[in-house]
């Protein structure tokens, strides 16, 4: 489940197809609420499926107060802070200076992805640099869990996930 409702949507979308004959199956909802939200529905749903993950930015929500239910409902929550852009960031390069906002980080996003539009990701465009990213992501947030570093992303667990080996 994602918290933005086209962004996350279509980087997913275009990782799980890129995988078609990957034993991992993967259904991507969006559902734009906030994190909390997003993790009450993901248990209400979650009966479906072997694991939920929760997609969500930091930005000006309470991820503690989110962390803390998906813990106690067994939602895997994984957060970008300040936001997703920054995942996709890290398919062009190592960032490591901290972001306070969406706002601030676009430009350094547009440098390497001319027009980007956060209402139409082509997968195409990250599907290069996965792999490095994975890495990136990693080396900001070894555990996937410090939701308040900034910068950090827990993307980076998911997509091992998805992509095993």
């Amino acid at each position: 489940m994602c918290g933005g409702t086209r962004t996350e949507l279509d980087y997913f979308d275009g990782l799980r197809r890129s995988r078609r004959n990957s034993a991992v199956r993967v259904t991507v909802i969006a559902k734009g609420v906030a994190p909390d939200q997003l993790v009450r529905h993901a248990k209400r749903i979650g009966s479906d499926y072997d694991e939920m993950w929760c997609v969500v930015d930091a930005d000006e929500f309470d991820i503690a107060k989110a962390a803390r239910l998906a813990d106690e409902l067994g939602v895997r929550l994984v957060v970008s802070n300040p936001c997703f852009e920054l995942w996709l960031l890290l398919h062009f390069t190592d960032h490591r200076g901290v972001c306070s906002s969406y706002k601030q980080l676009l430009p350094k996003l547009i440098k390497h992805v001319p027009g980007y539009d956060k209402s139409r990701v082509d997968f195409a465009q990250y599907k290069p640099g996965v792999a490095v990213a994975v890495e990136r992501a990693e080396r900001l947030d070894p555990s996937g869990r410090d939701h308040g570093r900034n910068p950090s992303t827990g993307v980076w667990k998911l997509v091992r996930q998805v992509l095993p080996g």
